[in-house]
């Protein structure tokens, strides 16, 4: 069977993908499917039965989907005989995750520390500061280049998924940070004409392993009790910004989301807190099962206080 890559897809993806190609392949192979013609829809129906018994989650399967739909539209577009329909299938809906948030009174912790003349220290947090200022993804900080960023006006031009740019602010702190950081980058460089903005001991491009570590090092450092991924700062972003403002499609310019839907999960997580505030003060808020264990809870607290004896 043909299998295919794309340029258009990104490096990620791609890899991911291939993989899901060479099970699609393997398992066709096993029912004596070889060529690309002999697939139709029941064969994928098939596929798509045999990822479900294997105890693939829903998310999972949808990917498999996904890199098959692809697949399918490749071949179209090389004129390979193929009876399947790329849209035959539809994926399974999968749970959307509610984004790890870390609060702000975190975020404060892990930014505001003291100064510091550790050389790599301050590297990373200009580098937290401006994911967190931004919305950025770890892939995007690294890709930074010096000239990206213009500090007079406070932007950012952003390489995003499939190469597509967006602007973004930045923020005072953020500013600053990147004023510490810059004469310090200078000293670090090998190679005059390296353009990157965040680069490592030896001068050279960091990458998203390294920014990964380095901010678990920091929440240890700052005794957070938590580890933390770099996405949690974006996420972290789009909360904040989204509870202070409550503008939702400014939010999803600044992360760049292609969907609306991709940013709504964020209204998910601002209602949970909403939720929280509301069952915690209106009196008539609580559910009868919350009534009832609380009532257990008064009850034996009443209890426990009859027990005690005050002495004069």
């Amino acid at each position: 069977m043909l299998l295919t890559e794309s340029a258009t897809l990104a490096h990620k993806t791609q890899s991911a993908y291939l993989g899901d190609w060479q099970q699609l392949q393997s398992y066709l192979h096993g029912q004596d499917v070889l060529e690309p013609k002999q697939i139709d829809d029941r064969r994928l129906r098939g596929y798509l039965a045999h990822c479900r018994e294997s105890g693939l989650d829903n998310r999972s399967i949808a990917r498999k989907l996904s890199a098959t739909r692809w697949l399918l539209r490749c071949w179209q577009k090389a004129c390979i005989v193929c009876p399947a329909s790329p849209d035959t299938l539809k994926s399974p809906k999968a749970a959307r995750k509610l984004p790890d948030a870390p609060a702000i009174e975190t975020m404060n912790q892990l930014l505001d520390q003291p100064l510091t003349e550790d050389v790599l220290i301050i590297r990373d947090r200009c580098m937290f500061e401006l994911i967190y200022s931004s919305g950025l993804r770890v892939a995007e900080l690294v890709r930074f280049d010096v000239i990206d960023i213009d500090r007079s006006e406070g932007i950012a031009r952003v390489t995003g998924k499939r190469e597509k740019t967006r602007m973004v602010p930045v923020g005072g702190k953020a500013l600053d940070r990147l004023t510490q950081w810059l004469p310090i980058r200078k000293t670090l460089l090998k190679d005059a004409t390296e353009p990157a903005l965040f680069v490592n001991r030896h001068g050279q491009r960091l990458t998203t392993r390294s920014v990964q570590m380095r901010l678990n090092r920091l929440a240890q450092q700052t005794h957070l009790g938590q580890t933390l991924h770099p996405h949690q700062l974006r996420h972290a972003f789009a909360t904040h910004v989204l509870e202070s403002s409550g503008d939702l499609r400014a939010v999803q310019e600044m992360l760049g989301h292609e969907s609306l839907s991709t940013t709504q999960i964020y209204t998910h997580l601002d209602f949970q807190r909403l939720a929280q505030v509301y069952e915690a003060s209106h009196p008539r808020a609580l559910r009868t099962d919350q009534l009832k264990v609380q009532e257990k809870g008064r009850v034996n607290l009443e209890k426990n206080e009859q027990k005690i004896e005050i002495s004069d």
